[in-house]
């Protein structure tokens, strides 16, 4: 997996363990692999966080309700971009769906549902939400799925990153995806404005909860080994924004809402030219499908 690598950055986790972590450079794909990564059984611990905004709905601090009156605009985008895409069955799988709120927004705009959660917290507060929807289950795995060319759309926001085994898990996302279906995946952009000057303190590196760190060239080609295209790409202007502002409380141990906004802002005017947004959008699809939007 590791051809050529080199060390980029060492970056510590602010989220559980304080422990460090190095940033390995694969010139080959052109991504940052996480070192050491940890063991399966070791993973989940460092998700047992409240701090871990995600899997949770909280509104406790300042923070908190920023991440989620940027996440109800985000929502609507999301929503959107979905439905531009011209379906048949509107059936569709959100992969790492958290508490759920994607999931109720799509089924409540005319969308055939399932999610797939591993956090057995987060699943549950899904559940709770879609008790009274006619939802399909929610996965712990997406192993657990067994039809094959089952969905319309599957979206992942922010969460291939987190996937152990990449090649694998790109298969099985291949596999579930109808010959005309459409794969949506979001993650930070470790090419960034934002990411260039946090540095070690760049908040999107969320060691070791990400292990990879992507480019555009690298999800290209990830991409490329299962035979799927990447189509179009898309900015997500609020990442910046978000992730500056937990980036500053990183780097001098409080918010700095004034800074963190003039680096978000600055990220997204140099990307108008650069187009390395803080995250990006991919848009992928199998090969050899017309790929038409409405």
């Amino acid at each position: 997996m590791i051809p050529k690598k080199s060390h980029y950055l060492t970056v510590k986790d602010y989220t559980v363990s304080n422990k460090e972590f190095d940033l390995l450079y694969n010139e080959t794909l052109d991504m940052l692999i996480t070192f050491p990564q940890p063991k399966a059984d070791e993973l989940a611990g460092y998700y047992e966080s409240d701090d871990y905004i995600s899997h949770t709905d909280s509104k406790k601090s300042g923070t908190d309700k920023l991440y989620q009156i940027v996440k109800k605009i985000a929502l609507i985008s999301k929503l959107k971009l979905i439905n531009s895409f011209k379906t048949v069955d509107k059936n569709l799988l959100d992969v790492g769906c958290g508490t759920g709120d994607f999931l109720l927004t799509c089924k409540n705009n005319g969308w055939k549902v399932t999610g797939v959660e591993p956090n057995s917290k987060a699943r549950k507060s899904a559940e709770n939400k879609l008790r009274e929807e006619s939802v399909s289950e929610i996965y712990s795995e997406i192993y657990q799925l067994k039809n094959e060319s089952q969905f319309d759309v599957i979206t992942l926001w922010h969460v291939l990153e987190h996937v152990p085994n990449l090649d694998g898990y790109i298969s099985s996302l291949k596999k579930l995806l109808k010959p005309n279906g459409i794969l949506i995946v979001a993650v930070p952009n470790f090419k960034s404005y934002d990411a260039n000057y946090y540095k070690q303190f760049w908040a999107a590196y969320d060691v070791p909860r990400h292990l990879w760190h992507f480019s555009k060239k690298s999800i290209r080609g990830l991409f490329a080994k299962q035979e799927m295209s990447v189509v179009k790409i898309l900015p997500m202007i609020f990442d910046s924004f978000y992730v500056s502002l937990l980036s500053e409380n990183y780097k001098i141990g409080k918010s700095n809402f004034l800074k963190a906004f003039y680096i978000g802002l600055a990220s997204n005017i140099k990307a108008i030219g650069t187009k390395e947004y803080s995250s990006l959008i991919y848009v992928i699809k199998k090969p050899n499908i017309n790929f038409k939007t409405i």
